[in-house]
């Protein structure tokens, strides 16, 4: 988990919204919960929430195990977006002893998704094996953003990161907004990807940032060192070209990366189709752990 302050940062309302949505939801009827988990327009933090708030509904509204089965396995989990929930949740729902769960329906269609995500190219048969029990659907407006990830164990741990990010969102980022990325793993430590609009130290300039944070639960008492650079596909070559690299120890909170990622004003960044392909912002982090030390008390 991160620190308050970060966590703060990425998310104000976390602790509040989360439980206060789950009491409120409780008194929404069947239909009501169906239009909700039908939309692609609403905000939510994750896809993963919507999964336990529909079980805390369907709980608290059908004490009856048989009847709640019925409604979850029939009704309700055939509306989530398996494909946009995180590894780990994903995990937790297959390793799910709860008798109320279809785990034959469900480990079908997270089966369809992890073949979707692991072969994109055979993308249509992958998809036509989880459709009986779970349909697929377009992403919704999350709050915390999926990034595509490769990682590798050897020769040493390293994990590639892709964030792509519409014109309109970025738009949006003015003057101090933030796009989080999902928490991505590598060599047993979590990192976080940050999108910014930074306002410069002197002068009303603004600029693109990119950070990159650590998950201090996860490094403990723990000095990270890694290796990373940051990078953007570009016209012509429609090609990665690296904006930043280096080395970087995270001994604390703060994180590594560039407030002034293409180093031009906001206003120019966002009037430029260079960078924009498509109307799209495409970004990439690669990030190797070079050492791991105890910090010295």
């Amino acid at each position: 988990m991160l620190s308050s302050e970060i966590m703060y940062e990425i998310h104000p309302r976390l602790g509040f919204s989360y439980f206060s949505l789950r009491k409120e939801v409780t008194n929404i009827s069947l239909a009501g919960i169906k239009a909700i988990l039908s939309s692609t327009d609403i905000h939510v933090e994750c896809e993963d929430y919507l999964f336990l708030l529909l079980l805390n509904w369907a709980r608290v509204r059908y004490p009856d195990l048989e009847e709640r089965r019925e409604i979850l396995n029939s009704h309700l989990l055939p509306l989530l977006r398996f494909s946009h929930m995180t590894y780990k949740t994903l995990q937790e729902i297959l390793a799910c002893t709860a008798n109320d769960i279809d785990h034959e329906q469900v480990t079908k269609c997270i089966n369809g998704v992890l073949l979707c995500k692991a072969y994109p190219a055979h993308k249509p048969g992958a998809l036509a094996a989880c459709a009986p029990s779970c349909q697929q659907f377009a992403e919704r407006d999350y709050k915390y953003r999926h990034l595509k990830v490769v990682a590798f164990d050897q020769p040493c741990p390293q994990v590639i990161a892709y964030m792509d990010l519409k014109h309109e969102e970025c738009s949006q980022l003015f003057p101090s907004g933030k796009i989080f990325s999902h928490p991505f793993h590598v060599a047993g430590q979590g990192f976080i990807l940050g999108a910014r609009c930074c306002k410069a130290d002197q002068g009303e300039s603004y600029s693109f940032g990119l950070l990159l944070y650590i998950d201090l639960e996860l490094k403990g008492s723990t000095c990270v060192t890694v290796d990373y650079e940051f990078a953007a596909r570009t016209r012509p070559s429609r090609q990665f070209v690296s904006k930043l690299n280096g080395r970087h120890t995270f001994s604390d909170k703060f994180p590594v990366g560039s407030r002034y990622l293409f180093w031009v004003p906001w206003q120019t960044f966002m009037a430029d189709d260079s960078i924009f392909i498509d109307g799209v912002l495409h970004l990439r982090v690669d990030l190797t752990v070079v050492e791991q030390t105890e910090l010295q008390t």
